[in-house]
């Protein structure tokens, strides 16, 4: 198989080197606006580099990545099934709800698949967590608590483009809380601060969130954010039953240092960034992508799955701005 990749920054270029590992595939080639910086993955990487996107389709593609700006995602969606090239596009699937729900319809009539990048579906332990509540270990589950941390804040010129705390953060664990309980959220109430640079508030932004979520079933769930963890870069979740318990992310290198005399918790590296932390995950989750893009598997996450996540965090978003709690029939298109 020979796969396409657009977009040539930290995530491709990861990406790159990771199909190049992949079974079955044969090729990689890669291209981004920034020609200089495809050509100089692709002499890093041993892959080859197209002078642009157009040329990528040039000599037939078995699939296609998308790792560029969000901004891009959407048109760059569809131009891949303009070509009738199975895609694999790293969430979010564009910069709002309509541009999703066009995309969402497009690939209804599509003919290949349109695989969303949440890659934590591939994560052991939420897939761990997942089992244990679908075999009926856990009981009923009555909390969930979600968090993701950022060690450090990114660059002031992300902020404008990243679509809001909720929208680029948050938005992962709404969609593995709906994977890993297989219900939906029915409503939310969210609070958000700042304490941090001031180029948040500019950007119309928070660097600190809080959301509580109820689901359909009545089940209840926490989730946290923050651009400032000093501890290190910190992802977890919660999945408390009326009979047991499931921790995801508690292992040697999460950030936990404990505040009690007679326990020595951290014994390893806290992870220093999401990269280090998923690794695993994103591999599998491109191994999967060729499967699906060859036909020998079915889409782990549809444009439309990704689109529900997204309702989730609009509604957030929309709760912190109004002060007040909001269902997400509110924000549905």
């Amino acid at each position: 198989m020979k796969i396409g990749l657009i977009g040539t920054g930290r995530i491709g270029a990861f990406h790159a080197a990771t199909l190049r590992t992949v079974p079955g595939v044969e090729g990689v080639v890669v291209a981004d606006v920034d020609t200089a910086r495809a050509q100089a993955l692709a002499a890093s990487a041993g892959v080859e580099a197209a002078r642009s996107v157009d040329e990528l389709y040039a000599d037939g593609l078995d699939g296609v990545v998308i790792a560029a700006a969000t901004s891009a995602h959407a048109a760059l969606i569809h131009q891949a099934l303009d070509h009738g090239v199975p895609v694999f596009c790293e969430k979010p699937v564009a910069a709002d709800v309509p541009g999703t729900l066009a995309v969402v319809e497009r690939a209804k009539t599509a003919t290949v698949p349109v695989q969303i990048g949440f890659q934590r579906r591939f994560d052991a332990g939420y897939r761990a967590a997942r089992e244990a509540l679908r075999a009926g270990d856990l009981g009923w589950v009555h909390t969930l608590r979600a968090c993701t941390s950022d060690p450090a804040p990114p660059h002031a010129s992300y902020i404008p483009t990243s679509g809001g705390l909720f929208r680029d953060c948050s938005i992962h664990d709404f969609d593995i809380l709906r994977w890993v309980t297989g219900r939906e959220v029915v409503s939310v109430f969210a609070l958000g601060a700042n304490r941090g640079e001031d180029f948040f508030a500019a950007g119309d932004d928070v660097d600190t969130c809080a959301a509580v979520l109820r689901f359909d079933d009545d089940t209840l769930a926490t989730v946290t954010a923050t651009r400032y963890n000093g501890a290190g870069y910190d992802v977890r979740l919660e999945v408390c039953g009326s009979r047991d318990t499931r921790v995801v992310g508690l292992d040697d290198h999460a950030p936990l240092p404990t505040a009690e005399p007679a326990l020595s918790w951290r014994r390893g590296t806290p992870y220093a960034t999401f990269m280090e932390r998923f690794h695993d995950a994103y591999v599998t989750e491109l191994a999967a992508f060729v499967e699906v893009a060859a036909g020998r598997a079915a889409n782990p996450c549809s444009a439309a799955e990704a689109l529900e996540a997204l309702y989730v965090a609009e509604a957030c978003d929309l709760s912190r701005r109004k002060g007040e709690p909001v269902t997400v029939a509110e924000v549905r298109a």
